[in-house]
């Protein structure tokens, strides 16, 4: 159950930024005895993993606080977050030491499936939500919902990690937000519809 709510909530925190979790994981593994990654994911520890997934973060961070450019690395990582949150809760078989089942370890699949949808959810709010955003604002919001992004990027996993029980608490929280933000996305598209003229009218 512990790693479930791991894996769930290290996928979440994908879903908002796929390279945050993926650093905690790798460096938590490397340096303490926090997370044992299961047999096979043991590359995600190494120093080549870990660079690789450092430049990717200093990329993916600069370039989501870009107005117009957030909505095109959105659409780019529609495959990588939940690729990613996958991956989070393939790795999670061994992430806490609290959890003395092996039922997560012997069907791992059941991880990476949740993953891939909790992140590929979380993603799809991210990205309804920016262009509202953006909107609304000129363009001034997107470094600071972004930045924001990042932080709760970093708390979830951190969360997942070390209090996973609260997990549910988060994902509870996503949801409602996710529900909220995909609301007002289709009332603005709606609200655009209407506003168009018809054809051969001036």
């Amino acid at each position: 159950m512990i790693a479930a709510l791991t894996g769930m909530g290290l996928s979440a925190a994908a879903g908002l930024n796929a390279y945050i979790p993926f650093l905690i994981v790798a460096l938590l593994a490397r340096f303490t005895d926090v997370i044992t990654l299961p047999v096979g994911m043991e590359w995600m520890e190494s120093w080549w993993a870990i660079g690789i997934g450092a430049v990717l973060l200093l990329t993916e961070l600069t370039l989501d606080k870009v107005p117009a450019v957030d909505s095109i690395n959105d659409a780019v990582q529609t495959f990588i977050r939940p690729t990613m949150g996958g991956l989070m809760g393939a790795a999670t078989a061994g992430a806490s030491t609290l959890d003395e089942s092996t039922w997560m370890q012997e069907n791992a699949w059941v991880g990476v499936l949740l993953g891939v949808i909790v992140s590929a959810l979380v993603h799809t709010g991210k990205a309804a939500a920016r262009p509202v955003v953006n909107a609304g604002t000129v363009g001034l919001g997107a470094p600071v919902v972004s930045t924001a992004e990042d932080g709760a990027s970093i708390g979830i996993s951190l969360l997942a990690v070390f209090v996973p029980i609260l997990v549910v608490l988060v994902l509870i929280l996503l949801a409602a937000l996710l529900i909220q933000v995909l609301r007002l996305w289709l009332r603005l598209r709606r609200r655009a519809g209407r506003d168009r003229p018809l054809p051969g009218r001036a």
